[in-house]
């Protein structure tokens, strides 16, 4: 009868001691964080990488005349920004207005 409950005993000590230490083999929060941020980052540079090629691919498609007026667009875009335009000097007044 005292074996038995030696025995008994034990064998809860041990089940308690092994479910206490399974709380220790998570990942903390701090490398989850890190592992998140790395992943943002990642598919951040992916839809930039994907933006890139779907516009290179867009231009190929095109034939020269519009390569040309689109690369005349893009250009005054990165001069005055990417709002409303107005096309200065003799340009601006002699065109004909849409």
């Amino acid at each position: 009868m005292l074996r038995s409950l030696i025995r008994f005993a034990l064998v809860a000590i041990l089940a308690v001691a092994s479910t206490s230490t399974y709380a220790q083999e998570g990942i903390s929060q701090k490398k989850q964080e890190k592992i998140l941020s790395k992943k943002s980052k990642e598919d951040k540079k992916a839809k930039v990488r994907k933006e890139k090629n779907d516009r290179k691919q867009h231009l190929a498609i095109q034939d020269k005349a519009a390569r040309k007026r689109l690369k005349r667009h893009f250009k005054r875009a990165d001069r005055k920004g990417s709002g409303t335009h107005k096309d200065g000097g003799l340009r601006g007044l002699f065109q004909r207005s849409r």
